[in-house]
């Protein structure tokens, strides 16, 4: 997966970005590392990397600003790096449209485990597999799920992956989407947030749950706050 994978990689630390650089290019990754957000969009526009690793505290357009400017022009994943766990950066960060995080200081195997498995979840989020296939999503039934009536009916084709609210289109980026479909999977059944992970994160380890709420709090907004429910204690479920 990762022979001729395009990475752009913005970090301003010298020694982490040198070392980084070349802890993923002996992996198979190609490469390009800006030291400072400005350069590091000029970069993304001119190379279209397939994933971006973003560090959060970056000189000229910090890591939360440029993943919302990445994220205006295009649906690639973009991973955040942040110096804390629970920093208020990280809840940013996704709410800019950042897909996960890495908390530094990060050992080289976490982050390209973390790095194929976003890649993994894109390569079959434009395609049938996305919504069921051998990688442990589960299955959705083909054709065009129906949730709701009138103006507010939510329509989710699982095959051209498109989403529709009232017959207008909701563009979805791909962890969205497969966040959707799990839930369509099983309307009306509690999903919990480890599950969720599991599913639509492909962690085969813990993580941090806040990037599953940050993503439903996302969702909730384009598809409608009350389409998505809290359970408290338990986790999320889609209203029926």
């Amino acid at each position: 997966m990762a022979e001729h994978t395009h990475v752009l990689f913005v970090e301003d630390d010298d020694v982490i970005r040198e070392a980084t650089q070349l802890a993923l290019e002996r992996d198979g990754f190609v490469v390009t590392a800006m030291p400072d957000g400005l350069s590091g969009l000029e970069a993304f526009r001119a190379d279209r990397p397939d994933i971006a690793l973003l560090d959060v505290m970056v000189p000229g357009l910090d890591g939360v600003s440029l993943c919302r400017r990445i994220r205006d022009e295009s649906a690639v994943p973009v991973i955040m790096l942040s110096a804390r766990a629970d920093s208020i950066d990280v809840v940013l960060g996704l709410e800019a449209g950042a897909d996960d995080y890495v908390t530094k200081p990060f050992d080289g195997a976490v982050l390209v485990a973390r790095i194929r498995a976003v890649l993994r979840r894109f390569g079959h989020a434009s395609g049938p597999r996305a919504a069921g296939g051998t990688d442990g999503a589960s299955s959705v039934p083909g054709g065009v799920l129906s949730f709701g009536a009138g103006d507010g009916e939510l329509e989710i084709d699982t095959e051209g992956m498109e989403v529709r609210r009232g017959g207008a289109p909701v563009a979805l980026t791909p962890t969205e989407m497969r966040l959707l479909l799990e839930f369509s999977s099983s309307p009306g059944t509690v999903l919990s947030r480890d599950r969720l992970l599991e599913r639509v994160w492909d962690y085969g380890w813990g993580g941090d749950t806040r990037v599953v709420d940050v993503h439903v709090q996302r969702l909730r907004a384009k598809i409608g706050q009350d389409r998505i429910e809290t359970v408290r204690g338990f986790g999320y479920k889609l209203k029926a």
